[in-house]
């Protein structure tokens, strides 16, 4: 690396963030430009700390490689589908319209129309790592905007898959076979069946391996209860993924995407994401680096006005396509436009793409160096960007603000309801009912349309916001009830919600028994199991057809309630001791029963007992009313 070490290289890196960041956030240009700043200007166009670009670039992808491994993470089967609109009908539009303009755009500058193409597919992704880390830094992750340009940058991630497949058939008719879009790759001799059956292959094993041998290994690792070994397990799984991705020719930070979503529904998902989060910080950071450290200053200052044009262009037509795409599906005008402005770069798939295209002979190698430049400007353009949008456009916009930032016009609430689904809506009616003020919470944008058609006011936003519910008006509600059905999210809800509200009264909603546990570790929260009292009437009901008085099926009822309760304090303080647990379990389900059937014995013996009475007693009075024939008087 030009005679530079690891540890000084390590060290420039590290003085140019730490004195660039904080002046860049000072000035209110956001990190993301900081950090553009510091890699321009130790980069090798520059200053020359750090020695040549590639080395440079590869050492910074893996922050992209740990943040696809987190994104997937998040990547439920319940919140794709939750979000299947943003990813897969806003996505798809956004990534047509762009490439549509762009390549028209090309044309417009002479291209072939096979070029034209290529670069408006290319251009059109946008950079999932500098979006999503302007959203977190301006606490807009959780809000509409969020999630539609993570919609829209999950569906860009994914397809860049078919893109490596497609880009190829866009080379001139008899060119050379394209290469794998990795050096490293072991499949680029084989034939075109050979290299798709091998990368068939690994992503089978990820998805095997990840599915059925990486929780026995966990679990193994967590029983020796040392944390720093199994943040080293959990690294080491990105690095082995996105090694194996490479060395069939797959993208590894597509790779790590695909391990993330196989173990979103593992238990083990959220210690994961916690032991890799500070890696991500920092290891993007370092990507942002890379990113201001590959800008070639020589072909800029060489030909500025080409690429000063081809920016704005870039910017202004993927603004207009994704605005396009979002009033398409509905999504309200600022929301639409603050999204498309955010998502107006180019993005950090385009630097291996570009490659790719040029090895392909798709595309030549003047041309790419042009469009990596291009790309690497919008980059760095964009925290300017935003930042003047929402200087003169935002701030003139005020009435179209999103909906977790309008003001609540409810006055000081009674009641707030973090989350308006099946449990929640039949709470509030009995709370609006008897005429208390009600704000309505719901992070669901497709059920906030359902209800809005039902005539119902409900706000949008993660109520596990603390800065939501403050301006909600928790500070003088009385009530905070926890309707959502996330079990994790509502015990960090309560948690957080009762350390930052301490006056208010709390009621949660608790999936189980276990769940229930959990939430009531917070102090002063009363929990409701959402499926007992429904459940124990279902039971009353049945008792009823089976032919018992409702006497009987009442008492049953409420037996079983005050013996459930009883128990289920009992139990309490040894509710994370399972073997204790489901032990005392057994044995209070048989105190249980055989209280309730002697009660039941009793109260049948009782019933008996007054059946033989007014028995006795319909007879007595059936023979009291015979009347005799009168006597004649004498």
């Amino acid at each position: 690396m030009n005679g530079y070490s690891l540890l000084t290289q390590a060290m420039v890196y590290l003085a140019a963030g730490v004195v660039s960041v904080p002046i860049a956030k000072r000035l209110g240009l956001g990190s993301v430009l900081g950090y553009l700043i510091a890699g321009v200007l130790v980069g090798p166009f520059a200053l020359n700390l750090v020695g040549p670009e590639g080395d440079i670039l590869k050492f910074g992808e893996f922050g992209v490689v740990i943040l696809l491994f987190l994104i997937g993470l998040e990547v439920r089967p319940a919140l794709l589908w939750r979000m299947r609109t943003a990813i897969f009908g806003v996505g798809t539009a956004q990534l047509l319209a762009t490439a549509a303009l762009v390549g028209a755009g090309s044309l417009a500058f002479g291209l072939d129309w096979r070029l034209g193409f290529a670069t408006g597919l290319i251009l059109a992704l946008s950079s999932t790592a500098i979006v999503l880390q302007s959203l977190e830094e301006k606490d807009m992750r959780q809000g509409p905007v969020g999630e539609a340009s993570f919609g829209v940058l999950l569906f860009q991630d994914l397809a860049v898959i078919p893109l490596f497949a497609l880009l190829p058939l866009l080379a001139p008719v008899g060119g050379p076979p394209a290469p794998s879009p990795h050096e490293a790759s072991l499949v680029e001799q084989l034939p075109i069946w050979g290299r798709a059956l091998a990368q068939l292959g690994a992503i089978a094993a990820v998805i095997v391996g990840g599915r059925y041998l990486t929780r026995p290994m966990f679990r193994f690792i967590a029983a020796a209860r040392l944390r720093e070994i199994f943040t080293a397990s959990a690294l080491l799984l990105v690095v082995a993924v996105a090694a194996l991705m490479e060395l069939v020719g797959l993208s590894p930070a597509l790779g790590a995407f695909l391990a993330g979503v196989v173990l979103a529904e593992s238990e083990f998902r959220r210690e994961l994401e916690t032991d890799i989060e500070p890696f991500r910080g920092l290891l993007l950071g370092l990507f942002f680096i890379t990113v201001g450290a590959g800008l070639d200053l020589g072909l800029v200052s060489a030909h500025p006005l080409e690429i000063l044009a081809a920016v704005v262009g870039l910017i202004v037509l993927k603004t207009l396509a994704m605005y396009a795409a979002g009033r398409l599906f509905r999504s309200p005008h600022r929301v639409a436009l603050t999204t498309a402005v955010g998502l107006a770069q180019g993005g950090e798939f385009a630097f291996v793409l570009l490659g790719f295209v040029v090895g392909a002979h798709v595309m030549g190698e003047e041309l790419a160096r042009l469009l990596t430049a291009v790309v690497a400007v919008s980059m760095a353009a964009t925290p300017l960007v935003t930042a003047a949008y929402e200087k003169l456009v935002l701030s003139r916009q005020e009435d179209l603000a999103e909906p977790e930032r309008l003001p609540f016009d409810e006055g000081d609430p009674d009641v707030i309801v973090a989350g308006f689904g099946r449990f929640g809506q039949i709470a509030t009616r009995l709370l609006l009912a008897n005429n208390f003020k009600v704000v309505l919470l719901e992070n669901s944008i497709e059920q906030i349309e359902v209800l809005r058609r039902f005539g119902w006011r409900v706000h949008y936003g993660d109520a596990s916001r603390i800065d939501l519910l403050r301006t909600a008006g928790a500070e003088k509600a009385k009530l905070l009830l926890v309707a959502i059905d996330d079990r994790d999210k509502a015990t960090e809800m309560v948690a957080a919600a009762r350390a930052a509200f301490p006056k208010i009264a709390i009621f949660a909603r608790a999936y189980d028994r276990r769940h229930a546990y959990e939430l009531i570790k917070t102090p002063d929260v009363a929990v409701e199991r959402e499926t007992f009292e429904s459940a124990l009437n279902y039971g009353r009901r049945a008792l009823l057809k089976l032919g018992l008085s409702e006497r009987r099926a009442n008492r049953a009822a409420a037996l079983f309630r005050e013996q459930d309760l009883a128990l289920w304090k009992e139990l309490a303080p040894i509710a994370g001791e399972e073997d204790r647990y489901v032990m005392a379990s057994r044995d209070s389900r048989e105190t249980t029963e055989k209280v309730l059937r002697a009660e039941m014995a009793r109260i049948a013996a009782e019933e008996d007992g007054e059946a033989a009475d007014a028995l006795a007693a319909a007879k007595a009075a059936a023979k009291s009313d015979r009347v005799e024939p009168d006597k004649e008087p004498v």
